[in-house]
């Protein structure tokens, strides 16, 4: 397993395949024999892991056949091969990822979405299996996205990017010269928060833990266009709000850390602002004082983007996903990702 395929700690890997190239012009029936990361039971991922070969699959009359380019590694996907996420494919014989873009590689003959082999496509909602090197889907699963815009951004568009737009206009009505406040601001839903917001005029406020390399990861979240970046230890002070200079009080905030960072965020949002949590990486409640509540008016919410897309969203979701890509093409949305090994053939 460890030579087929790298797991590493960060917030979203990828998982990429060599694209074989020329691709058939032709429908097939079957797609050509493949090899997937399949796992027969919950538990740690370099344990239960393995890359197998996987016999070809028929197409049918509305299937499609892709040939996935490049698939992330998130968080999410680690959790559902532990067992711990509450949506996970069933067992025995699962094969892991979720999210991924690939070429199409042929069509079944009663196709009628304006797919071509050579298109790039994603799942759209996000489907799981997109840990292998070919899929065959229902035509309705695949969404066609543009090919000028780096593979790796194609690939991982659809969870973190769609999770940072979501929340910025789903939860408080923001105008341009408004703030807003997050922890957990180098991860990929934290980068985009920072960019997404500068495109619309709303300026941001991050909060980084204390580590090793602070001071750049501050430069690097500047660079994208924070206005504001904080240690949690810097903001371990009484008056907290005089760290803000002529930056608004923040109405909104994002919370994917829990405990002292969640904490931080409550005492930096105004009268009757909102905090939305939508991940719990140190694995430590959210604690809210009585004060906050009564004095404050704070509303506290949850975020979970799979279930925004489960409530008939697919159109939406794709219309959405069009625009971060542009955004992408554009200069505008980037963030940092790190390679993983390469699989497959």
């Amino acid at each position: 397993m460890a030579s087929a395929l790298r797991l590493l700690p960060s917030t979203a890997t990828r998982l990429r395949f060599r694209p074989r190239l020329p691709l058939s012009t032709a429908a097939s029936l079957f797609s050509p024999p493949s090899k997937a990361v399949l796992y027969d039971q919950h538990g740690p991922p370099d344990q239960v892991l393995r890359v197998e070969d996987v016999p070809p699959v028929e197409l049918g009359e509305r299937g499609v056949c892709v040939k996935m380019l490049a698939a992330p590694i998130n968080p999410s996907d680690i959790n559902r091969v532990q067992g711990v996420y509450p949506v996970r494919p069933p067992l025995p014989a699962a094969v892991a990822g979720y999210e991924g873009v690939g070429q199409v590689h042929a069509v079944g003959p009663a196709v009628t979405r304006p797919l071509s082999p050579g298109d790039w496509v994603i799942p759209s909602p996000p489907s799981f299996g997109t840990w292998q090197t070919y899929i065959v889907k229902p035509e309705d699963v695949w969404h066609k996205v543009r090919d000028d815009v780096p593979v790796e951004y194609a690939a991982t568009v659809t969870v973190n990017p769609l999770t940072a737009l979501r929340m910025l206009q789903d939860f408080v009505k923001l105008k341009p010269g408004d703030a807003i406040v997050q922890n957990g601001s180098t991860s990929i839903v934290g980068q985009c928060v920072i960019q997404l917001a500068k495109v619309q005029g709303i300026r941001t406020i991050n909060i980084i833990r204390d580590r090793p390399g602070s001071e750049e990861a501050k430069e690097k979240l500047k660079q994208l266009g924070a206005d504001e970046v904080f240690t949690e230890s810097q903001l371990d002070v009484k008056n907290v709000k005089s760290l803000l200079g002529a930056l608004p009080e923040p109405a909104l905030g994002f919370n994917c850390v829990g405990g002292n960072a969640a904490s931080l965020i409550l005492k930096l949002l105004r009268q009757g602002g909102t905090m939305v949590t939508y991940g719990g990486m140190s694995k430590k409640p959210v604690i809210v004082s009585t004060s906050s509540f009564i004095f404050k008016d704070l509303s506290l919410r949850g975020f979970w983007l799979q279930k925004w897309m489960n409530s008939d969203k697919s159109e939406e979701c794709r219309t959405m996903i069009d625009y971060l890509l542009g955004l992408v093409h554009e200069g505008k949305l980037k963030y940092e990702y790190v390679s993983s090994t390469n699989a497959g053939s």
